[in-house]
C-alpha cells in the first residue's frame, strides 16, 4: 500500500530559507563566475551570510550547487516570457526576451567550466533546459506571428541558433554587444513584408 506523504514534505519551505536558498544562488553564481567549479563553498556560505550547514542543507554536494545555479537561470529564463507576454505587445515582448537570452548565454559561458564538472556531464542539464527555452520561444514567436507582427514562415529556433551562434563566436569583451544589435536585425528580418 502506497505511503501518505508526510504533512512535513508537504510544507512549503519557511520565508527565511527561501531568501537564504536564494542569496546562496546569486553569490554562487558569481563565485563560479570568479573562480568556475573550484569556487570555495565555504566562502559562498560567507559571503551569503549563513554558515555552512545552511548550505549543504540546500545543496548537499557542489554539483547539486552548480546544477542549482543552472537551473535558476533557464527558469528565470522561462519565467520571463510570461511576465513579458503579459505587459508588452507580442514583438516587443520577443524582443524583450531574446535580449535577456543573450543574458542567459552570457551566464552559462561564465558557469560552462563549473557546470563540466558536475557528474553525468552537461548535456544531461541543457537536455533538461532545451524543452524550457524552445517553450518560451515558440510561445512567443506565435503569439507574434498571431498578431501580424512577424512573418508565417518564421521558425522559432532559427532565431535561438542565430543567437547561439553569435555566442560560439564570443571572443571579445563586446560580443554582448554585438548580440544585442542582432537581435535588433532579426527583429527587423522577421517581420512581413510590406
Amino acid at each position: 500500500m502506497p505511503r501518505k506523504p508526510s504533512k512535513r514534505s508537504e510544507r512549503k519551505p519557511r520565508a527565511d530559507a527561501q531568501i537564504n536558498r536564494e542569496r546562496i544562488l546569486e553569490v554562487a553564481k558569481a563565485a563560479f563566475t570568479r573562480s568556475g567549479a573550484d569556487a570555495s563553498l565555504d566562502d559562498v556560505a560567507k559571503q551569503a551570510g549563513v554558515g555552512p550547514g545552511t548550505l549543504y542543507r540546500h545543496f548537499p554536494t557542489r554539483d547539486a550547487l552548480i546544477e542549482a545555479v543552472y537551473h535558476t537561470e533557464v527558469g528565470k529564463l522561462a519565467a520571463a516570457q510570461r511576465e513579458l507576454s503579459a505587459k508588452l505587445p507580442p514583438i516587443e515582448a520577443l524582443r524583450a526576451w531574446m535580449m535577456l537570452f543573450v543574458d542567459y548565454i552570457a551566464a552559462k559561458q561564465i558557469i560552462a567550466s563549473a557546470l563540466n564538472s558536475v557528474v553525468g556531464g552537461p548535456s544531461r542539464l541543457y537536455d533538461s533546459s532545451r524543452v524550457q527555452v524552445t517553450g518560451a520561444i515558440d510561445a512567443l514567436v506565435r503569439t507574434a506571428v498571431k498578431s501580424g507582427d512577424i512573418r508565417k514562415d518564421l521558425e522559432p529556433f532559427d532565431l535561438l541558433r542565430a543567437l547561439i551562434g553569435v555566442s560560439n563566436v564570443a571572443t571579445g569583451p563586446d560580443w554582448q554587444e554585438s548580440a544585442r544589435r542582432l537581435v535588433d536585425i532579426l527583429i527587423k528580418g522577421s517581420r512581413p513584408m510590406k
